[in-house]
């Protein structure tokens, strides 16, 4: 019940879970960049990843799509400027709204998935008998995980983008009496290749956010069937809270003048 001591504890905690992700980080990426290379184990985790979340995510962003044209013709009509929902609504997708949908949706799937798996390995002993057999469970596991995510991602947000501005030109045509040919050019208009690139960079982190976070708290689950239901909680909640932090953070470095 000492207050000092609960806070030595929890800071010598967290300093420790701060090392130790660090090192998870470094032996991933060091047995990541010589042989041997498993390809086949790399496709299979981008099929998994990829395009198994795809029904998830482009609902998700034609959805989004809609919605935020609703609400930016709410908006602007207050101030007569019901015209730019077309230009609001490519830049707020491709921006923001599709890179980090996209990482929060997989992010729930994903990382979930991966802890859950990966916890299962090592409460059943089954990472132990790979090193036995002489196999890295870092180049074995982690490392197709990681860069599947990573490859994975860019392509999802860029199906996203494209899917929610279509719902937006749905809304904006169907529902909002907008003129097809106009609300494409205003689309197309307002569109840079830096709003675009910036949003694929953005995902690509956060694609390696997902697949780190499910891989770290999987691999160093403990406890049974709780353990991994404790990894598989704190891969997702984790993984979500970087991705938002990591959207600042890289929004505030690329668009700042």
């Amino acid at each position: 019940m000492n207050p000092a001591a609960l806070i030595g504890r929890t800071v010598m905690h967290l300093a420790q879970e701060v090392g130790r992700a660090f090192l998870f980080l470094k032996n991933a990426l060091m047995h990541g960049l010589w042989p041997p290379f498993y390809p086949r184990l790399l496709l299979t985790q981008m099929m998994r990843i990829g395009y198994n979340s795809l029904p998830v995510v482009g609902l998700t962003a034609f959805f989004t799509g809609g919605v935020l044209a609703l609400q930016i013709y709410v908006g602007g009509s207050r101030f007569n400027a019901e015209s730019m929902v077309a230009q609001i609504v490519a830049i707020g997708i491709v921006r923001e709204l599709g890179p980090v949908l996209a990482g929060l949706m997989v992010a729930g799937r994903v990382s979930a998935a991966i802890a859950a798996e990966l916890g299962t390995m090592r409460v059943t002993e089954q990472i132990d008998a790979l090193v036995t057999l002489s196999t890295s469970p870092f180049k074995y596991l982690v490392v197709p995980r990681i860069l599947a995510a990573i490859i994975t991602l860019p392509l999802l947000v860029g199906i996203a983008d494209t899917i929610g501005i279509f719902g937006g030109f749905v809304v904006g045509t169907k529902s909002l009496g907008f003129n097809a040919g106009g609300y494409v050019k205003n689309t197309i208009d307002i569109l840079e290749m830096h709003d675009v690139v910036s949003g694929l960079i953005k995902s690509a982190v956060f694609g390696f956010i997902i697949a780190y976070m499910g891989c770290y708290q999987g691999f160093y689950s403990r406890g049974g069937a709780q353990g991994v239901g404790r990894a598989t909680t704190n891969a997702v909640v984790s993984a979500s809270i970087l991705i938002l932090a990591a959207n600042y953070l890289m929004t505030s470095l690329i668009f700042t003048d």
